[in-house]
């Protein structure tokens, strides 16, 4: 499956999960709205949520789509966007998408954003022939 089929999901996608690890190694996973945006992933979560305190002490993330039948999942790091252009950019396209007033600049709301290490993709109904594995530098 190329990058660029994986990419449009991501894109086009809704609803997205995002799995950290808890300070005991224990897996967190919650559903999150988001963006597909400049080769990254970007979302938000309160600044008290158990997302954004093991995220703040372990910046290794998982993102994936809702679908068990039509797969993506991303693997990568993320980090706080804090760039006042970016992170008005980054609303304006959120607003748009998801018809929610997004405020950027509330410092209760973090906005992250993941760059991808490794991702997969796959269509269920036609497994293994389109299990695709990417690596990003």
């Amino acid at each position: 499956m190329p990058w660029s089929a994986a990419v449009g999901k991501l894109e086009r996608a809704r609803n997205y999960w995002i799995a950290t690890t808890r300070a005991d190694g224990s897996p967190h996973a919650m559903p999150v709205w988001g963006l597909w945006l400049d080769d990254g992933f970007f979302f938000s979560s309160g600044a008290e949520t158990t997302k954004t305190r093991n995220l703040d002490r372990d910046t290794r993330v998982v993102v994936h789509l809702e679908s068990g039948d039509d797969v993506v999942v991303v693997e990568g790091t993320a980090e706080r966007v804090t760039a006042e252009d970016d992170l008005r950019r980054i609303a304006k396209i959120y607003t748009a998408k998801y018809d929610f007033e997004f405020d950027p600049t509330n410092p209760d709301y973090p906005v992250f954003r993941v760059t991808p290490q490794r991702a997969y993709a796959w269509l269920e109904r036609d497994y293994p022939a389109t299990a695709t594995r990417y690596t990003f530098p």
